[in-house]
């Protein structure tokens, strides 16, 4: 990776992927403004990243979920002259049981953090990129996003959005120098797991690391690259296996990878 001085905005930054990938920017030499709800923790890579890797950091603590959390995240950065030349909505949620039964309040946050909120940062900054005819956007989606997923079926149908949505933008702004990528990526070995109540999946059993699924994503966007994947088998599988079967037993299958061992 080529040296860089931009600056990026990274939600989600205290743990998981985007951690690693506040870390790769950093040691790329790009500044960063990290968002997290953590005041500790951001504060903590704050001190380490600019101790290690001589850039600026700003932090800010925001909650997601909450309706406005984005505009006031743009509104600072405003108000402090920060420029975003890069944009990675990372934060996100999922969570495990039948629809019926879940609590509509956590959907809803879901829902919010998911789409809502990295649609509105997505907006607010998209048009300064389009503006300067320079800027990369990064949404963490996932490979949840190409079918249906009973037991999580708000969450896949929330990443369903934000892989759509990217692949919309991108070619919208793609005269104006402005690159729009989402990572799908596999299951991943991170806090998400926990925080969705999926111990106990089979899935998570071979989960990749975060580092990884970050150098893939990161690499992705540098190259302005549409879709990227961080499994070859996966990519290849719902490219063009599972779009030709019947689409019950797409059904099934999603299910059976979410039922919990008994």
């Amino acid at each position: 990776m080529t040296k860089t001085t931009n600056t990026a905005l990274i939600t989600g930054a205290s743990g998981g992927i985007g951690l690693e990938l506040a870390r790769l920017h950093a040691k790329n030499g790009g500044n960063l403004v990290i968002v997290a709800r953590s005041q500790d923790k951001l504060e903590k890579l704050k001190q380490e990243f600019e101790s290690d890797y001589q850039i600026n950091v700003t932090v800010m603590v925001e909650d997601l979920a909450k309706a406005d959390s984005a505009k006031r995240i743009f509104e600072t950065t405003e108000s402090k002259g920060i420029v975003i030349d890069t944009l990675i909505n990372n934060a996100g949620f999922g969570g495990h049981g039948l629809f019926h039964e879940r609590h509509l309040v956590d959907e809803q946050a879901m829902m919010q953090v998911n789409m809502v909120a990295l649609t509105e940062l997505t907006h607010f900054y998209l048009k300064g990129m389009v503006s300067r005819n320079k800027g990369k956007i990064l949404n963490v989606s996932s490979t949840a996003s190409f079918m249906p997923g009973p037991l999580q079926a708000v969450y896949y149908a929330t990443k369903a959005y934000v892989t759509s949505f990217s692949q919309a933008i991108a070619e919208e702004v793609k005269d104006h120098n402005v690159t729009v990528t989402a990572l799908c990526p596999g299951a991943v070995a991170t806090g998400f797991v926990t925080a969705g109540n999926l111990q106990g999946v089979d899935l998570w059993k071979n989960a990749k690391s975060a580092e990884s699924v970050a150098k893939c994503g990161y690499d992705a966007m540098e190259k302005g690259q549409l879709v990227a994947f961080n499994e070859g088998s996966l990519k290849f599988m719902l490219n063009w296996i599972v779009p030709f079967l019947p689409r019950k037993l797409v059904l099934k299958i999603s299910r059976q990878a979410m039922e919990k061992a008994a």
